[in-house]
């Protein structure tokens, strides 16, 4: 992974000084609360329902071992002793002081990290497949442009003060597990009819209050242009985008408004003045940012372990964690492990102090001192060898990390919600607890199979709720809370966006009504049929009927 230079270290030694000195001015009265609030905005600092909010920014989801050690360390210093992975594999805290922050900055910036931002209307952090350079199905490793970008971002002038947030993604593998149609910008890498790297680029995609899946504005990039052709985007938006309507800012809106053909005439012509400009990339730029990211130092093994294979043959438990948390992997004798903290009881992300530094250590042991975030809220070995799955999965289970769920239905995506998020409508966390012990089962988790529920507190959609294949979106209805629902949403390359499945329901009913959806799709499916593909085979309306029933006329309040 990417490691700091001189330069790298003196810009966010720099920022923490700085901020330091900008919250000392704050309490001292010298800033007022309108002063102040860009400024702890560009260092991550939310003001929450009832304390602040600090995004801690794991860029292209890579963490050393060494860093997560801080982060718990951090965690139990200056928060209650636990953090939250998002969705966009930053971390979060939910309850640091607003005096103690710059104190936390200062001992991220010693372990080369930072908030730099994660929050504010800029481009914010560059996240990609948490298998990146692993991954069977890998065409290109985009890491090495991704670090690139990330240093070409960040303090951007031009870019500091856009009309909304801007995210970007990036994906180099035949299935795209980035969920680069939601982005304002995705990259997804492949290679060409000469076998030369090159970028399709989609733009204009989004979640939130108006969820749009991106459309491609360029077929073929040639990637030492990426940075410029980013640029060129990015400054067509910020020229055009809306800057009256907070709902209607994002680059999403713009691209609609335009329609595509136009938006791509408009970037083509912005381009050809910077295309050629010091920001394309050299070759030898790549390679000397790449070689952060070479292979690892594998060991030469055979395809199968006689140990694994025996403890997977003897042990029922280890052979479904086997199947649900290990994943393929480019090297002979090596799996993915994913370590679950989706644990029943507990909120979808979360993790404690003590577990950052238990995974930290698997990491150390097991997977060359690295360990990822994913986009589904859960952390990444890498490079764990098949004869040591055995003893990682005794440790993980001990520690509440190997919980065999991976895929499944209480696999869930939840942003924190109501119960800590000023923005949210209603409650996440409590729905996903409610979920997790209707389907406590691992038996019929397992007959029912692959499944993705996500749900958001709010509009905003941190939670992903418009790409789940269930999605539930908290909503407010004359000061009460209530969950809509929305059936057929995917990730990946065939994306989708879910459709309402009717009017809201009560907290109380999410269980009953995920029951009834399951109830379904179990009724109705053919065999090796998931449950994204009978709801598209067979579209909403039975679900609906089945679920609402004889109800309509008590749920009309809707």
């Amino acid at each position: 992974m990417y490691k700091y230079d001189e330069i790298d270290q003196a810009i966010v030694d720099e920022r923490v000084r700085q901020y330091r000195d900008q919250t000392r001015r704050f309490l001292a009265g010298e800033l007022t609360d309108e002063e102040f609030r860009p400024l702890r905005l560009q260092n991550g600092l939310y003001i929450q329902r009832h304390a602040p909010m600090l995004r801690i920014a794991v860029p292209y989801g890579m963490l050393s071992s060494k860093q997560l050690r801080k982060l718990g360390d951090i965690a139990k210093r200056y928060d209650r002793g636990y953090g939250h992975f998002s969705t966009r594999q930053n971390l979060q805290l939910n309850w640091p002081k607003l005096e103690d922050v710059p104190n936390i900055l200062e001992e991220l910036a010693s372990v080369e990290m930072h908030a730099i931002q994660t929050s504010g209307n800029c481009i914010r952090n560059i996240t990609t497949d948490q298998f990146a350079g692993v991954a069977p199905d890998e065409v290109v490793d985009p890491r090495a442009v991704a670090e690139i970008a990330r240093q070409w971002s960040t303090f951007h002038p031009e870019f500091a003060l856009l009309p909304r947030k801007f995210k970007i993604a990036v994906s180099g593998t035949k299935q795209d597990r980035a969920l680069i149609q939601a982005h304002d910008i995705g990259l997804e890498f492949y290679r060409d009819q000469e076998e030369k790297m090159a970028i399709r680029v989609w733009v204009g995609g989004g979640l939130g209050r108006t969820p749009i899946l991106g459309s491609i504005v360029r077929e073929h990039l040639e990637w030492q242009h990426v940075l410029t052709y980013c640029e060129a985007i990015i400054r067509v938006y910020n020229l055009h985008g809306r800057r009256d309507n907070a709902y209607k800012a994002r680059i999403k809106i713009l691209v609609k408004a335009l329609g595509i053909e136009e938006f791509r005439r408009q970037v083509e012509e912005e381009w050809q003045y910077i295309k050629d400009s010091p920001n394309t990339i050299t070759e030898e730029e790549l390679v000397r940012v790449g070689k952060y990211f070479t292979k690892m130092p594998y060991e030469t093994l055979p395809a199968h372990d006689a140990s694994f294979d025996s403890a997977v043959a003897s042990n029922p438990a280890f052979a479904a964690w086997v199947k649900r948390n290990t994943h393929a992997h480019q090297q002979p004798g090596y799996r993915a492990v994913t370590l679950s903290l989706k644990t029943h009881g507990h909120p979808p992300g979360d993790i404690t102090s003590e577990q950052m530094h238990i995974a930290a250590d698997f990491a150390d042991e097991y997977s060359f001192g690295e360990v990822r975030p994913s986009h589904e809220q859960n952390l990444i070995l890498a490079d764990v060898k098949l004869s040591d799955l055995f003893p990682l999965w005794e440790k993980a289970r001990a520690a509440g990390l190997a919980t065999p769920n991976i895929g499944l239905l209480t696999d869930i995506i939840c942003c924190p919600g109501g119960d800590f998020c000023s923005l949210a409508n209603a409650k996440s966390i409590p729905i996903a607890e409610a979920i997790q012990q209707q389907f406590d089962n691992l038996d019929y988790l397992y007959d029912i199979g692959d499944i993705e529920l996500n749900i958001s507190g709010c509009m905003n959609a941190c939670g992903h709720h418009h790409v789940g294949h269930i999605g539930i979106l908290g909503v407010d209805k004359d000061g009460s809370e209530w969950y809509q629902v929305t059936l057929g949403g995917k990730q990946g390359n065939d994306a989708s966006i879910g459709t309402v499945l009717g009017p809201s329901f009560a907290a109380e009913e999410m269980p009953g009504v995920v029951q009834k959806l399951i109830d379904v799709y179990v009724r109705e499916r053919t065999p090796e049929e998931r449950f994204i593909d009978t709801v598209r085979r067979l579209g909403v309306a039975p679900f609906k009927t089945h679920v609402y029933g004889e109800k309509k006329k008590e749920v009309a309040h809707a």
